[in-house]
């Protein structure tokens, strides 16, 4: 797959809901996951698949109530492509929240091998 590729099914699949599905099928085994240093995260930085699918069902765990999700269209340039992701959420302990991130994307031989997060 094309970087493009990759980033158009990326959000696709994100869109519908199924983050755990698009990290097993367009992640590499190796690939790493990075957050903020000032994140609240308990699970900054990780390495491996395995790990960025605990740490993506760690998150969806302390979500109380979903209210809406919005996802731009992806910006690519060579290997790399960024979204703009924004949600609205409830969050266990903290009350409804809106976030918004950028999500950066790298890509080597079709599979994403890291995503960072800046918000």
């Amino acid at each position: 797959m094309t970087t493009q590729e990759v980033a158009n099914r990326l959000v696709e699949l994100c869109r519908m809901g199924q983050i755990e599905e698009a990290q097993k099928e367009l992640f590499a085994e190796n690939a790493t996951s990075t957050e903020p240093e000032h994140s609240p995260a308990p699970m900054p930085s990780v390495t491996g698949l395995d790990k960025i699918i605990e740490k993506g069902k760690h998150f969806q765990s302390a979500i109380e109530e979903f209210h809406s999700s919005t996802i731009s269209e992806p910006i690519v340039g060579g290997n790399s492509f960024a979204i703009s992701w924004a949600m609205d959420v409830t969050m266990k302990g903290m009350g409804r929240n809106s976030m918004e991130e950028v999500c950066v994307y790298n890509v080597k031989d079709g599979k994403i091998v890291s995503e960072e997060f800046f918000f």
